[in-house]
C-alpha cells in the first residue's frame, strides 16, 4: 500500500508540475491579434485636426487598422493562439530582434509613426496640387550660414536664379568657387528675406554654406495627428487619404466604410507592411465594406480574405484615390490577386 500511494503521490505532483509548465513558463514567441482601427475623417473623434482653414465632414469613415502584439506568452497561451485563425503566433525575434529591448523597439517603432506623419501629409499636400518648396532644415553651428538663414527658411533663388530642387540648390552653391559670397532670397514667416552667405571649403572639397535642406510644401493651415500608443509605418496611406478628405469637399467615403493599409512616401508611393491577415480581421470586425490592400501585401491579403471584404489593390496614393472614385460611382476598382 505504501509504494501505491508514494506512485500517486509522485504522478499528482508531476500532473501539477506540468500545468504550471504549460500555463505559467514563457516561451520566445509573441503572438499577433486584430487589433483597434482609427477614424480619421469622424467629425467629433477623428485622428487627424486641421486648424487654420475649413475642413468638410464625411458620411463614411476611412479607417487606419492595427495589429495588437502580445509579447509574452506562456506556453498555454501559444498552443491557444496557434489555434485562433485570427492570431498569428511568431517567433520572438520577428518582432523583438535579440539586440534591441522591447523599449527600443517601441522607440523605434514611434519614429517610425512619426516620419509616417509626415510622410502622409506631404503626400496628401502634392495630390492637393500645393508646390514643392526647398527649406532649411539645419543650419551648422559654426557655418557661414549660422545666424543668417534659420530653420525652417524657404529658399527662393540663389544669385538670382530659382531653387525648385534639393539638387538645384546644391548645384547653385557649388557653381561658383570657395569664398563666393552668394546672394539668398528666402521667405522667413511669410515675408521675403535677403541674405548674403559666403560659401567655404567642405570635407568633399566642395563649396558649403552650412544647411541641411529639406522639401516642404506650404500651406496656410496646420495639421496635427494626435495618436497615441500606436507605431510603425503602415498607417500612412489612410492618413493621407484622412488628409485630403477633410481639405477637399469631396467626400471621398461614399457614406461607405473603407479600411486600408500601407506606408506611404513623400511622393505618394504606397508600400508594404506586416500583420496583414490581422488587419483584415479588424476591418471586417468594425464594419469595413472595403479594405485598400498595399500590392506587394496581396497575395497574404487574399490568403487570409474575409467573406464580404473585397481587397482593393493600390500602389500609389493616387491609386487609392482613384479607387475611392470608382467606389462612389458604383464601379468596380482593381482588386487583388494570388
Amino acid at each position: 500500500m505504501k509504494r501505491r500511494t508514494t506512485t500517486v503521490v509522485v504522478g499528482a505532483v508531476l500532473v501539477v508540475a506540468l500545468t504550471w509548465l504549460v500555463g505559467s513558463a514563457d516561451v520566445p514567441y509573441v503572438q499577433m491579434d486584430p487589433g483597434p482601427t482609427y477614424n480619421t475623417v469622424a467629425a467629433n473623434d477623428s485622428v487627424i485636426s486641421i486648424t487654420g482653414t475649413e475642413t468638410s465632414k464625411s458620411e463614411g469613415q476611412l479607417l487606419f487598422v492595427t495589429v495588437r502584439v502580445r509579447p509574452q506568452l506562456t506556453l498555454l497561451e501559444a498552443l491557444r493562439g496557434w489555434w485562433d485563425s485570427d492570431s498569428a503566433v511568431v517567433p520572438r525575434e520577428l518582432v523583438y530582434p535579440p539586440d534591441k529591448t522591447e523599449k527600443e523597439v517601441e522607440k523605434q517603432n514611434a519614429e517610425d509613426f512619426a516620419r509616417s506623419e509626415s510622410s502622409a501629409q506631404l503626400a496628401a499636400l502634392a495630390q492637393l496640387g500645393f508646390a514643392e518648396k526647398v527649406a532649411v532644415d539645419k543650419v551648422t553651428t559654426g557655418a557661414p550660414a549660422d545666424g543668417v538663414l534659420k530653420p525652417e527658411d524657404i529658399i527662393v533663388s540663389i544669385d538670382g536664379t530659382p531653387v525648385t530642387t534639393t539638387d538645384k540648390l546644391l548645384e547653385l552653391i557649388r557653381a561658383k568657387p570657395v569664398g563666393t559670397r552668394l546672394t539668398i532670397e528666402v521667405t522667413r514667416d511669410g515675408k521675403p528675406v535677403t541674405a548674403q552667405v559666403a560659401t567655404v571649403k567642405g570635407e568633399d572639397g566642395n563649396p558649403r554654406v552650412g544647411i541641411v535642406p529639406k522639401l516642404v510644401r506650404p500651406h496656410p493651415f496646420t495639421v496635427k495627428i494626435p495618436v497615441e500608443d500606436v507605431g510603425g509605418p503602415s498607417a500612412g496611406l489612410m492618413l493621407s487619404l484622412g488628409i485630403i478628405d477633410k481639405l477637399d469637399p469631396v467626400d471621398l467615403t461614399g457614406g461607405k466604410i473603407i479600411a486600408g493599409t500601407g506606408s506611404i512616401d513623400e511622393k505618394g508611393a504606397v508600400g508594404p507592411i506586416g500583420g496583414v491577415a490581422q488587419k483584415v480581421v479588424a476591418a471586417k470586425r468594425d464594419g469595413a465594406a472595403w479594405f485598400l490592400t498595399p500590392k506587394a501585401n496581396c497575395a497574404e491579403a487574399v490568403a487570409n480574405a474575409q467573406e464580404g471584404l473585397p481587397l482593393v489593390q493600390v500602389s500609389t496614393l493616387t491609386d487609392a484615390v482613384t479607387a475611392l472614385k470608382t467606389i462612389r460611382e458604383g464601379g468596380q476598382p482593381q482588386l487583388c490577386t494570388r
